[in-house]
């Protein structure tokens, strides 16, 4: 699955791919694989990508366009 809100995440916030595969500690080709869409993410790491950019794993599916998330 693609999930093109990694990437504009990404840009939004001004990081470089090297940032973020440093956070998630994989390499910055292993990250681009996931921008690009050529693997799929891991779920472990979609979390952790959600909880860096505090949005919601709906919102990172694209299932939703509300970024928040719900704090019940």
């Amino acid at each position: 699955m693609y999930f093109k809100r990694i990437k504009d995440l990404r840009i939004d916030h001004d990081l470089y791919q090297k940032q973020i595969a440093n956070l998630l500690k994989i390499t910055r080709q292993q990250y681009g694989l996931y921008e690009s869409g050529k693997r799929d993410i891991p779920v472990d790491l979609l979390i952790k990508l959600a909880d860096f950019y505090n949005v919601s794993i709906d919102y990172m599916l694209g299932r939703t366009k509300n970024k928040e998330v719900n704090k019940n």
